[in-house]
């Protein structure tokens, strides 16, 4: 153990100067001003940027804050309408949560975000991470906040060797020793930015941390070797097939896919095979196999087969519905169908 512990004060000290400029936060200077972060703000960034960069993130946050600029806004958005615009960020069940706490935010919150852990915690699809993180950051309570930036801060400063998953309450443990209680929303920012700015996965910047006097796996050399995580299994390979379908109008055949399960709630094209469902082709054609598309989800590779067809004008197809070519956006498409898209129908580079 060494003697210097790295503490909050010295943290915040760095925040104040190099914390990063992002659309949703109030940075220090603002908030000595009596500016105020907005709960609803915080709450879509972090919904958003589960299993998500922010470089990803902050075109779509601007988009929806343009479009749904309150909560109450986003409880009253149609759910296609707010599919849609989540197109390309995935993990789809976080679009249907949103709506889904927006709605109970409203209902049972009269639109204003509970300044309070386990009420948050009650709200559809907030889990402990994100309830923390409005807490912490939105109301100035002093919450643990752990993401994977923190995890991997907290495992080098205190050295712990545990892998992950393993070492998670360990790394929340450690994290609450270094919580204050005064600036507890600035001290949140600013342990994830040292996390993604300095102490990042690779090439650590230990010469330039604020905490790399009292890190203990900087003393011990292995500050780059950790957080250890373990062997993760080989992901399988599924297939599928798709179809996709268009009338001489332009019209498209698409259908929206069950609210469970993935991709829930999404529009797309027919397929089948690579979710557990079995189907034929959506209407009587001649299907023209394209090729293949590969695809990975967080469990498995899938391989689609992609089939493409021109449809009659007076095709009544038994599955999915016609939308009309000014009705339709390939952007709007989840990013497998994206690919299928653009197999089938290349397009010039949007």
């Amino acid at each position: 153990m060494r003697d210097v512990t790295p503490s909050a004060e010295s943290l915040l000290d760095w925040y104040d100067v190099h914390g990063r400029e992002l659309p949703w936060r109030i940075r220090p200077a603002a908030r000595m001003a009596g500016q105020v972060a907005d709960p609803y703000r915080i709450w879509l960034s972090e919904v958003m940027l589960q299993q998500t960069t922010v470089a990803a993130v902050k075109a779509y946050f601007a988009r929806f804050t343009a479009l749904w600029p309150t909560v109450q806004a986003l409880a009253a958005a149609e759910d296609g309408a707010v599919m849609a615009e989540w197109a390309g960020l995935g993990y789809y069940a976080r679009a249907r949560n949103l709506l889904a706490c927006a709605r109970a935010v409203v209902a049972q919150h009269g639109g204003v975000f509970p300044a309070d852990l386990a009420a948050l915690r009650a709200l559809p699809g907030v889990g402990p991470y994100t309830a923390a993180a409005i807490a912490s950051i939105a109301f100035d309570l002093p919450e643990v906040v752990v993401d994977g930036n923190v995890e991997r801060v907290m495992a080098r400063v205190f050295a712990i060797e545990t892998p992950l998953p393993l070492a998670k309450p360990l790394l929340v443990h450690a994290a609450a020793t270094l919580t204050p209680k005064l600036r507890a929303s600035d001290y949140a920012q600013a342990v994830m930015d040292l996390g993604a700015t300095l102490c990042t996965p690779r090439q650590p910047a230990c010469a330039i941390c604020p905490w790399t006097a009292g890190c203990q796996a900087r003393a011990q050399g292995i500050a780059a070797e950790l957080p250890r995580k373990l062997a993760k299994p080989a992901k399988p390979t599924r297939q599928g097939q798709v179809w996709l379908g268009r009338r001489a109008d332009g019209a498209i055949l698409l259908e929206r896919r069950a609210d469970k399960g993935l991709l829930g709630g999404t529009l797309g094209f027919p397929g089948s095979g690579w979710d557990g469902s079995s189907a034929d082709a959506p209407a009587q054609a001649a299907w023209a196999h394209m090729g293949e598309v590969r695809h990975t989800f967080t469990h498995f590779h899938l391989d689609l087969t992609v089939f493409v067809a021109d449809l009659p004008q007076n095709t009544t197809p038994h599955r999915g519905a016609f939308h009309g070519a000014n009705a339709f956006r390939p952007d709007d498409l989840p990013t497998l169908m994206r690919k299928a898209h653009d197999l089938a129908w290349p397009h010039p580079k949007r």
